[in-house]
C-alpha cells in the first residue's frame, strides 16, 4: 500500500484565468477605439458616365409659418380654415406633391402642429422641413 505525501509534486488542476482575462480586456479597448473609425465613410472618385433620362419632376409647394402664425402658400397669405381645402386642390392637379415648411423658430409649436394635420388630411405625404445649417 502506497502512501501518499503532499511532499509529492502533482500536476496542477487549476487553470490560471488572469493572462486570459488580461488579453481580452486589450481586445476589447482595440475594438472600441478601432470601430468609430470603421464607420466613416470611404471617399471614393465616382466614374462618369453617359447621361440619362432625368427624373419625373414633382411638384413642390413652399409652405411658410412667421412668427405671428400666419401661413402662406409660395409666398401668398391664405387664411388657416381654407388651408386644407387649398392643399387638396393643389393635391387633385398634382398627386405627387412635395410640401416644404419653412416655420420661424418663433413660432408656437401648437401652430406648426395644426399646419402638419392640415398637410396629412390633405392627403399629402411628402413633407420636408427647411433649416439653415448652423
Amino acid at each position: 500500500m502506497a502512501l501518499h505525501t503532499s511532499s509529492q509534486q502533482s500536476a496542477m488542476a487549476d487553470i490560471n484565468v488572469t493572462p486570459l482575462v488580461d488579453v481580452m480586456l486589450v481586445l476589447l479597448i482595440v475594438f472600441i477605439v478601432t470601430a468609430p473609425l470603421l464607420m466613416q465613410a470611404v471617399k471614393v472618385d465616382l466614374p462618369k458616365t453617359a447621361a440619362v433620362a432625368p427624373l419625373k419632376q414633382t411638384q413642390t409647394i413652399q409652405l411658410a409659418i412667421n412668427a405671428q402664425g400666419t401661413v402662406y402658400i409660395d409666398q401668398r397669405p391664405i387664411h388657416f380654415d381654407i388651408l386644407e381645402t387649398e392643399l387638396k386642390n393643389l393635391r387633385a392637379a398634382t398627386p405627387d406633391i412635395n410640401v416644404q415648411l419653412h416655420a420661424d423658430e418663433n413660432v408656437k409649436y401648437g401652430r406648426v402642429a395644426q399646419v402638419m394635420a392640415a398637410i396629412n388630411r390633405a392627403g399629402i405625404s411628402k413633407l420636408g422641413f427647411v433649416t439653415l445649417p448652423q
